[in-house]
């Protein structure tokens, strides 16, 4: 499920999630801020951590809500001009959180939704990337953690491209081609 060495993943985890119990459960009361006893009741909501929540849902304690960054108004404002909206500000692992909870809750339109967003918002963030002006802070401030490293990957390769474009010299001499050879002498063939 997640790596435990990547720091993107852990930060991941840490997501909430509302998920609604399907069971009782005693001695974990703390995980519901507003229970009086130490006790989280039948159809109790509460928001957990999403690793916590995965592990519920696998063991059939939970069922886990569809989380309001994936809602009907952000799919509506989203829909209407998709490189304004801050996704960011939703939640800044959107795409892999949406993959991630695909398998586990019942709404399964958010797998076209993502590919629509993502599609939408990759032309506008290539578009940026080739300008070094075109990417300004407020503009970069938006992007999920995808996103950014998807304009950083543009931004170096368009870098790349210029100076490759501009000139220099094109190809380079392996290294082996520069020593010298010892001259032979040619062998002159026997006489008849």
């Amino acid at each position: 499920m997640l790596s435990y060495y990547d720091i993107d993943d852990i930060l991941l985890g840490e997501e909430p999630i509302s998920v609604v119990f399907q069971i009782g459960a005693n001695g974990v009361g703390l995980l519901d801020p507003g229970s009086e006893t130490n006790n989280v009741e039948k159809s109790a909501k509460v928001d957990l951590p999403f690793w916590l929540a995965h592990e519920l849902f696998l063991r059939q304690a939970v069922s886990i809500n569809v989380p309001s960054c994936y809602s009907l108004k952000t799919r509506k404002e989203i829909q209407a001009d998709a490189a304004c909206v801050d996704l960011r500000f939703r939640s800044p692992y959107f795409y892999e959180l949406g993959c991630k909870l695909l398998p586990l809750v019942a709404d399964k339109s958010i797998g076209p939704f993502l590919r629509y967003t993502f599609t939408s918002r990759y032309k506008e963030i290539l578009c940026k990337s080739h300008s070094i002006t075109g990417a300004t802070p407020k503009f970069s401030s938006k992007l999920t953690k995808e996103e950014s490293l998807l304009l950083e990957a543009a931004r170096s390769s368009m870098v790349a491209f210029k100076k490759w474009r501009v000139g220099g010299s094109r190809l380079e001499k392996a290294s082996i081609l520069g020593r010298k050879r010892k001259p032979t002498m040619p062998t002159q063939p026997s006489g008849p």
